[in-house]
């Protein structure tokens, strides 16, 4: 059996998806995070020393980190399904796109949400200019023309080929959403601007697989 430590609001709801769609059983073990500090529970580093969600234990393994893990599960139980032949341009672009999700696109998002988030923080009324002031210079000189640069360029991609390794749908594309969805939720993209990325995510939601995953993900 398959079992999934899953963190509420968290990047694991993209490996339920994944079982999904290589029809795999599996299990799921919740935990919730704490409502002030949104942080996951010390349970979790029972299971692994960082404490992070995803974590998934299989045959007696612990695997953890989300690309690590995909690429675990489509080797194992859908390697003619969910990945492009080895050897071929478009399993190269497969590899390259599960490591840029979390290693390239990934980044950008978080920092805004730091920076949002010490903007807002409870802090002595003289210190409040100084911090939004730093914030809107790393809004304005860094994160925002990151952003900009990674969706362009994804939108792009997907001016050459329908999913993102190719012609079709891989575990790449489950791998990038959710970077994408969290872009659409706070980062700018837009159908106005990124058309062919609003159809690859109203595309990928109309999944039955991932809809089946949100549909265990709740309690």
């Amino acid at each position: 059996m398959i079992t999934v430590h899953h963190l509420n609001a968290s990047r694991s709801l993209r490996i339920l998806w994944l079982l999904e769609e290589l029809g795999q059983p599996y299990e799921i073990v919740r935990y919730q995070r704490d409502p002030k500090t949104l942080l996951a529970p010390p349970e979790l580093r029972r299971i692994h020393p960082l404490g992070k969600s995803p974590v998934v234990q299989i045959d007696g393994e612990t695997l953890a980190e989300s690309g690590a893990i995909i690429e675990t599960l489509v080797e194992r139980f859908g390697a003619q399904q969910l990945a492009p032949p080895r050897g071929t341009p478009d399993f190269a672009r497969y590899r390259y796109w599960l490591h840029y999700a979390e290693g390239s696109a990934m980044p950008p998002l978080l920092l805004k949400l730091v920076f949002e988030r010490v903007a807002a923080a409870p802090m002595p009324f003289f210190a409040k200019p100084i911090a939004r002031s730093i914030v809107s210079q790393v809004m304005r000189g860094f994160v925002g023309p990151q952003l900009k640069l990674h969706l362009g360029y994804m939108e792009s991609e997907l001016a050459q080929r329908d999913w993102f390794a190719g012609d079709a749908f891989s575990a790449a594309d489950v791998q990038l959403s959710y970077p994408l969805m969290a872009a659409r939720q706070r980062a700018g993209l837009s159908e106005a601007a990124h058309p062919r990325l609003s159809d690859w995510l109203a595309r990928i939601e109309a999944r039955p697989a991932l809809q089946r995953a949100r549909t265990r993900e709740r309690p």
